[in-house]
């Protein structure tokens, strides 16, 4: 499916093991009050697995990414990041305090969409 916004968030992260269960359970929850901020059009959370390519001829072999966990928020503009809204939000919920102090390797990132190609 294709991006259709202008911008997307990406939040990236790595869980404690024996919290990956209660992560990934709250984590929908937090999505959910971050999709009712005005600005935010979708949510895609994603885990990383190993995997192979063929390269120049060459099957390479490549780990699990680290950070394994990410999300792809759609935004209409990085401004929604800075909004009341999207303050109160993030703090919502037991993210803030059951899971958040168990993740770590945290990387967040912004992004214009400059193309997107959707196969058939």
């Amino acid at each position: 499916m294709p991006i259709e916004t202008r911008y997307v968030l990406v939040a990236s992260m790595d869980v404690d093991p024996e919290y990956e269960e209660l992560f990934n359970a709250v984590y929908d929850e937090h999505a959910e009050y971050l999709s009712s901020v005005p600005g935010v059009r979708s949510i895609t959370r994603m885990k990383g697995e190993p995997f192979s390519l063929i390269i120049a001829s060459e099957v390479k072999e490549q780990p699990a990414p680290s950070p394994i966990y990410t999300a792809i928020y759609e935004i209409n503009s990085p401004a929604v990041l800075n909004s009341v809204e999207w303050a109160k939000a993030v703090e919502e919920g037991r993210w803030a305090t059951e899971v958040r102090p168990h993740t770590r390797n945290r990387q967040h990132a912004v992004y214009e969409v400059r193309r997107t190609v959707d196969g058939i």
